[in-house]
């Protein structure tokens, strides 16, 4: 399989700039498609490492009330998976950053394993993770976008036996995202007790870049878990600034602030 962007990514990162990845979530096509790829350079250029493209889905099972109106907002402006690709193109334009289609298995069996594997790819996708689909019978998924030059990622959480997270292992590429507590997306006050627990479990499962998510909102959270995890990533906070100022024609200015200071919580290893 020819490597995607994201390896290269964390072995810079890791190896020569001594830090973990600053990933941000964004839902494609909130408020509009048009609007994203702005949306997605703002992030970049106030410190994101890697892209999550959430594709909006009208039962968002695994996100909290903040992603889900966003979805929300996405589909009423009109986006599908197709729209969404369309927009990863465009942020190809100027930007290497990577792009990870972050959905759910429904839209993808809709639109076609091998046909959005082939399609991701030629718009410029590095990988996908699809939130909903159960490892122990993820291989029909993980054999077309291998087929296809993606990597896979997989979700691990506190709650995740030994025996899957060995699966998650073997199956994922790129990174492992290890999901904090259990429960939906969202803010919260604290980082969970279970996310040093889970790091050493799933070390112990493999030698892949391992990024947490799920209820990380602020630089001090980014800091305590950078510490721990090779990449952090956060999610609800990037989509409650979109939701506050989506007619505002300083969403992007906003977007780019807040980047910078949860980039500013990310410790250096060498610290």
């Amino acid at each position: 399989m020819s490597q995607t962007r994201i390896g290269p990514l964390f072995e810079r990162l890791l190896r020569v700039e001594k830090r973990p990845a600053l990933i941000a979530y964004i839902t494609a096509g909130d408020p509009t498609p048009d609007r994203t790829p702005a949306l997605v350079a703002a992030l970049e250029r106030g410190g994101a490492d890697l892209i999550e493209l959430g594709v909006p889905f009208s039962d968002p099972i695994a996100d909290g009330p903040v992603i889900q109106r966003g979805s929300d907002r996405a589909l009423k402006a009109g986006t599908t998976v197709a729209a969404v690709l369309e927009i990863a193109a465009k942020i190809r334009k100027t930007s290497q950053i990577p792009l990870l289609l972050f959905t759910y298995m429904n839209p993808v069996l809709r639109y076609g394993l091998d046909a959005l594997a082939k399609d991701a790819v030629a718009r410029g996708i590095d990988g996908c993770l699809l939130t909903d689909l159960s490892v122990e019978e993820a291989e029909p998924y993980v054999a077309a976008m291998r087929k296809a030059g993606l990597d896979t990622v997989f979700l691990a959480a506190p709650t995740s036996t030994e025996r899957r997270l060995a699966l998650v292992a073997k199956y994922s590429t790129g990174f492992v995202y290890l999901v904090s507590r259990t429960g939906v997306t969202g803010e919260r006050s604290t980082v969970s007790d279970a996310v040093g627990p889970l790091v050493s479990a799933m070390r112990k499962a493999t030698g892949l870049p391992l990024a947490v998510g799920f209820g990380i909102s602020n630089a001090e959270q980014v800091r305590s878990v950078g510490a721990i995890a090779d990449g952090v990533v956060v999610g609800t906070a990037v989509v409650r600034v979109v939701e506050e100022n989506a007619q505002s024609p300083d969403l992007e200015h906003k977007l780019e602030t807040l980047a910078r200071e949860l980039r500013g919580g990310l410790p250096s290893k060498n610290a």
